[in-house]
């Protein structure tokens, strides 16, 4: 890899920041975001998804031989022959595909594409889509011929939110180019960064189909175990108890039941979907697993709807409190949080529902759900305290205390003693 060559990395959130700062120890980067309070922010060393180091970006912020410089505006891009894609690709209402982030990226970056360039993806999406769907853009924008003029590869994130010990570089990196010569230079382009090495796969369209397939695997067999809760919920016998004994056999697979939502695992299948669905085949395994997970909610707030009655509470004058809104524990991000569906339901039966989390943006929460997260860690007056997100903050609260007071303590997670809660998934 020519260390000449300026590199850009599209987006700064979860995934482009860490590579952003990865590369800029070694390269000259330019890092892009369209959100300039974001940009701002950064050079402030104010980073809201706590994915960055921030010695790390001050060091490179200030590098004077490679570093890191952080814009909001095209012009600072034309320079870059390298451009790193890593906006996000969610799922619309009817839960397809929206690609809505990831051409306007391309279109953006068709405008000042040069001879010579490469463009890198490593949002998720669907084999396929960097050749059949980003290319064309980037081909009509820039008046360029792909694979003559211009050259991509797409590399997959594996950002883990959250995670401090699993970090960007420390995890196996696969790569892939739309011709030999341009996938050997990326795979050593992302071989001079990430510690643990790379896999270079022999096609744009594998290195994306390993994607998809990695979060729809997780969602399957998170499925089974939410399956098997639901089952052993209705003979009255404990799933973390079942998932205990059988793990002592040394293949089991000992996965817990809980909440699956996120920007990956929760969204990631329906893109493998969509396209298979495309082809004429319908994958039954998959999108089975996807129900049943959808459902996981719905089904948390109808057991503590159920051990109210039980305790002869008048349901729409019952409180209740949820801990947690963020998809996963230890981290601030609310994409596609499933912890929405619980608040839902308990709120369709009248009843008054406060959410906590000393993660969670509370303007964001606000803007994309329309709830207020309470900031007030007084728990007394609940009738039902749900623990939805395992945050280790949520150790530290007195549970006997509560359910001394006659809270009903209904735990999601299996994260706190069984003697401390009245039900659990």
């Amino acid at each position: 890899m020519n260390i000449k060559k300026r590199i850009a990395i599209i987006g700064l959130g979860y995934v482009g920041l860490p590579l952003a700062i990865e590369f800029a120890k070694k390269y000259k980067v330019v890092g892009f975001d369209i959100n300039e309070s974001r940009v701002e922010d950064l050079k402030q060393l104010k980073d809201h998804t706590h994915e960055a180091n921030l010695d790390d970006l001050k060091a490179v912020l200030s590098s004077s031989e490679f570093g890191l410089t952080l814009s909001a505006s095209l012009e600072d891009l034309t320079t870059c022959a390298v451009f790193i894609v890593t906006v996000p690709t969610p799922i619309d209402h009817l839960k397809r595909p929206d690609l809505q982030p990831l051409l306007g990226a391309s279109k953006m970056l068709g405008k000042i594409l040069k001879e010579g360039d490469i463009v890198i993806y490593e949002s998720t999406v669907y084999p396929g889509c960097t050749e059949e769907d980003c290319v064309p853009v980037l081909e009509e924008q820039s008046g360029l011929k792909f694979n003559i003029n211009f050259f991509c590869g797409y590399s997959p994130e594996r950002i883990n939110p959250g995670d401090k010990v699993n970090t960007l570089t420390k995890i196996k990196k696969v790569t892939s180019g739309s011709t030999p010569a341009i996938a050997a230079e990326i795979d050593q382009l992302y071989a001079s960064i990430i510690t643990a090495g790379t896999h270079l796969a022999p096609s744009i369209k594998v290195a994306e189909a390993s994607k998809a397939i990695e979060n729809a695997q997780r969602d399957v067999n998170i499925s089974f175990v939410n399956e098997l809760a639901l089952i052993f919920d209705r003979m009255e016998i404990d799933t973390a108890d079942v998932l205990a004994a059988a793990a002592t056999k040394w293949n089991f697979l000992n996965y817990k039941p809980g909440l699956v939502g996120g920007h990956c695992i929760g969204v990631d299948p329906y893109y493998l979907v969509h396209k298979s669905e495309a082809l004429g085949y319908k994958p039954e395994v998959i999108l089975s697993g996807r129900r049943v997970n959808d459902n996981m909610g719905m089904f948390v707030a109808n057991k503590v709807i159920k051990m109210l009655v039980a305790r002869n509470k008048v349901i729409n004058a019952a409180k209740a409190l949820i801990l947690g809104f963020a998809f996963k524990e230890n981290c601030p991000d609310t994409r596609n949080t499933r912890v929405i569906d619980i608040y839902k339901e308990l709120r369709s039966f009248s009843m008054e529902v406060d959410v906590y989390d000393p993660w969670a943006n509370v303007a964001e929460v606000k803007t994309e759900y329309n709830i207020q997260l309470i900031q007030s860690d007084d728990f007394n007056h609940y009738d039902a305290i749900i623990l939805a997100v395992a945050h280790q903050q949520f150790l530290q609260i007195d549970y006997a205390s509560l359910k001394a007071k006659g809270s009903i303590i209904f735990d999601t997670k299996s994260f706190i003693s069984r003697d401390l809660v009245d039900g659990r998934l």
